[in-house]
């Protein structure tokens, strides 16, 4: 393990991710909703910068780049099943959350079997955009979940808010839609990943 700047960074990001969980076991709401709102976005700031940092120093490395996305997955989908948990596994939220999880775990599986050939699944730019909306997302729903707890104290609508219930329902809807453009050009880039693995999946083993 090379200890550059923009490493140290990354496994930052990647400890974080399940920090936003532990939020929840060891402080009450909506401190904790504020805590993990404040984690994930500080965590999701790094991956635009550990990138960055590393092509402008050039310290671009094989651990950074087999760590970086492991740590945006574990951020994302481990926020999500936060989300949806105090959703009261809410639809809107369920369906949009399993298609973003499914997508990971297939794209995962892809690479993992095209070994040496997984250089074919590289990282475009809508995948990207894919990672910006799904964090932007998540920030906006944990927003949503500390307003309304604040709102209600507890006894709101399953931890998120109505539309009608002002900032916190607001905050809760929009959030939901941007999760399911998130879930949309989740779709995209997996369809577009599969895409290219086909050739390599075709014939005997």
């Amino acid at each position: 393990m090379v200890w550059t700047i923009p490493n140290i960074l990354t496994v930052l990001r990647l400890l974080a991710a399940p920090g936003v969980a532990v939020m929840f076991l060891y402080f009450s709401r909506p401190w904790a909703d504020w805590f993990a709102l404040v984690l994930f976005m500080a965590a999701a700031a790094t991956d635009f910068f550990d990138g960055w940092l590393a092509r402008k120093w050039k310290q671009e490395t094989k651990i950074g780049a087999m760590l970086d996305p492991i740590a945006d997955k574990a951020m994302v989908v481990i926020a999500l099943l936060v989300i949806t948990g105090f959703s009261g596994m809410n639809p809107w939220i369920l369906l949009p959350a399993t298609l973003i999880m499914f997508r990971e775990v297939f794209v995962s599986g892809l690479r993992e079997f095209l070994g040496d050939t997984a250089g074919t699944l590289k990282v475009t730019q809508l995948a990207k955009w894919k990672t910006t909306a799904q964090m932007v997302a998540i920030a906006i729903l944990f927003l949503g979940t500390g307003l309304d707890w604040l709102t209600h104290r507890g006894d709101g609508p399953g931890g998120l808010a109505r539309f009608r219930d002002g900032p916190a329902g607001w905050a809760t809807v929009a959030g939901i839609w941007v999760l399911w453009i998130a879930g949309a050009l989740t779709l995209l880039t997996g369809w577009d990943y599969f895409r290219k693995a086909l050739p390599f999946l075709k014939g005997p083993k």
